[in-house]
């Protein structure tokens, strides 16, 4: 039996999830221990286009792709695309993806996870976060110092816009789509905003400590509402990964401990 995977697709958001300071790839490589293996294919600074624009090579299409077949090998695909796509088209017109193509983009990148790795992939659309503009005028400065332009080429509304976009691929396509720009912001139970959501932000954009819990915490939790096939729930009593977690879609690799007599 192959050991199954999960392919992260992303930007630096999903490049710096690797860390071992509790990334949230790092998290979910922690759920997945001796079940799925998680390959990390983020892209620190790509767009949409730009990842399209690799995956046309023929190393890229390897590199993103060749995890030991088709037939079901890759399990489970996160698409996490955005946060350089919605920079301001003037200010930072070099990253900058107009909305109409950061859509058509998007379902591109979803054609070539089926086109490569088959129908029965999972996929998940990810939203990009919000963007804290306190935060971003904070790295300015601390990154430029006096040359710092004191204006936004990242804010929340755009953000917002493709995040909206985002979300509507992701039903026209019938994915699993996790909101992380509403999420982040407002409580789903009360719909009161966060008193402390921008602490999810390191630098108003990337991903503080905080922010890749929540974030491996809301992806696993859509993994057990929308692909239970794929949920895994750790031990009851300790809640680790052991022989006493389940999961009823994937076959752990080599017997429990306990097993072996």
């Amino acid at each position: 039996m192959t050991r199954g995977k999960i392919l992260l697709l992303g930007d630096s958001i999903t490049q710096m999830s690797s860390s071992p300071e509790g990334g949230w790839g790092a998290r979910l490589s922690d759920r997945y221990q001796r079940r799925l293996d998680v390959i990390n294919r983020g892209f620190s600074g790509y767009n949409t286009s730009w990842l399209l624009e690799y995956a046309a090579t023929e190393d890229g299409r390897s590199d993103l792709f060749d995890h030991g077949g088709s037939g079901g090998v890759v399990k489970l695909v996160t698409v996490f695309f955005g946060a350089n796509d919605a920079s301001h088209a003037e200010l930072n017109r070099r990253q900058h993806v107009p909305l109409d193509a950061y859509k058509a983009n998007l379902k591109k990148i979803v054609g070539l996870v089926r086109e490569n790795l088959g129908e029965s992939t999972s996929v998940v659309l990810i939203s990009p976060p919000p963007v804290c503009h306190e935060g971003r005028l904070r790295f300015q400065r601390e990154r430029y110092g006096d040359k710092a332009t004191g204006k936004l080429e990242r804010t929340i509304e755009l953000s917002g816009e493709y995040a909206r976009t985002a979300g509507v691929v992701a039903r026209e396509l019938g994915l699993p789509f996790l909101d992380l720009w509403t999420r982040m912001q407002f409580d789903e139970s009360s719909g009161e905003e966060r008193g402390n959501w921008r602490g999810f932000l390191s630098d108003g954009l990337h991903l503080s400590p905080e922010g890749n819990e929540f974030v491996a915490d809301a992806l696993l939790g859509l993994i057990d509402s929308e692909v239970p096939a794929l949920s895994v729930t750790p031990c009851p009593i300790t809640g680790n990964i052991n022989s006493a977690s389940t999961c009823a879609g994937l076959e752990r690799m080599a017997p429990w401990h306990d097993e072996i007599h």
